[in-house]
């Protein structure tokens, strides 16, 4: 049997143990980096199964893991598409591992959000900041600041992903790193503020935290407006957000076609879908930004943040951000980690 078949029936039969009912007349598709958990992928994988008969398991990976595996199995893919922050994306087209496709409203995408040949494309943004337990601060104030994050009052209460696998993580070095004067060039005051923050023992996980912040054993995530929104209003917990004063950035999300991926017509159909009215809606009412700008609800919008705090938040040279992301990760492992 063919290594990739193997694979393929690996990868189901997990899915099959997590209680995913995968059947064997299921038109199934493997999506790397899909968690339920994280921007109500949770709701997305319903209402694809619901609207097109097609069975997508839940994946935990986060962007690196999801590249790290694509790239391993370059030569018998076991993935037919992946979710990624746009860096990843846009090193998984240097890499090999993405084919070209150009889905249901494609035109709708901004120039600037999608590959020009299709190779990945934005289906929704966030921006990155605070994500509170108001409750779990057992009565400190709610931090306004990078700054505030590095007072010893802090300490044990503060969390962010590792920049050097998760997109997230990444994007708060990128935010953190231009709040204090760096640039893409010059990663200099992230790394240094890390190595600060270090004092106040940081957790540092590699997957979404978000029901360790629910819970309270994280207190303070850097997280992005998506997912406390979700925890303020969906899950009814006692959660701020927080775009600190010194700024931030608002970056998307993107999926791709996996090159050469065991089922290509269902995996466009899944595409098309993240696109479609329904899809977007899924997403403007998860608090994120859907790429399609008509798909953002009044009821979604009034959940934000005042306009006033994401001006703070602006966008970067995606690209570039890209192409720096390596030399970031190699000095990040070597002065922080």
């Amino acid at each position: 049997m063919r290594p990739r078949n193997l694979a393929r029936i690996a990868a189901l039969l997990f899915c099959a143990a997590t209680s995913l009912s995968i059947t064997a007349h299921a038109q199934t598709v493997i999506c790397y980096n899909c968690p339920p958990e994280w921007a109500d992928w949770g709701t997305e994988l319903k209402a694809i199964k619901e609207k097109l008969g097609i069975t997508v398991p839940q994946d935990n990976k986060n962007s690196g893991q999801a590249l790290a595996q694509l790239v391993a199995e370059k030569a018998s893919p076991v993935a037919d598409v992946t979710y990624l922050g746009v860096t990843f994306g846009i090193q998984a087209k240097e890499d090999g591992v993405v084919a070209p496709y150009k889905p249901a409203h494609w035109n709708d995408i901004p120039a600037g959000l999608k590959d020009p040949d299709g190779y990945w494309f934005t289906i929704h943004s966030g921006t990155l900041g605070f994500m509170v337990n108001v409750d779990a601060l057992h009565g400190k104030p709610v931090p306004k600041s990078w700054k505030d994050l590095l007072k010893p009052e802090y300490k044990g209460m503060i969390g962010y992903l590792d920049p050097a696998s998760a997109f997230v993580g990444y994007v708060g070095a990128v935010a953190v790193n231009g709040a204090f004067g760096g640039t893409l060039d010059n990663f200099t005051p992230a790394i240094d503020y890390f190595k600060q923050l270090k004092k106040n023992d940081p957790i540092v996980p590699k997957q979404t935290s978000y029901a360790r912040v629910l819970s309270g054993e994280i207190p303070i995530l850097l997280d992005f407006d998506f997912n406390a929104y979700r925890g303020k209003y969906k899950d009814k917990a006692n959660i701020a957000f927080v775009i600190p004063t010194e700024g931030s950035v608002v970056v998307p999300y993107v999926m791709a076609l996996v090159k050469n991926g065991p089922d290509a017509a269902n995996a466009k159909k899944v595409l098309d879908f993240t696109l479609s009215d329904a899809g977007q809606a899924i997403w403007a009412n998860a608090y994120l930004r859907p790429v399609r700008a008509s798909a953002m609800t009044k009821e979604a919008a009034s959940k934000f943040l005042p306009a006033s705090d994401y001006a703070r938040a602006k966008a970067v040279d995606f690209a570039k951000m890209a192409a720096v992301q390596k030399a970031f990760t190699e000095r990040y492992l070597k002065e922080v980690q």
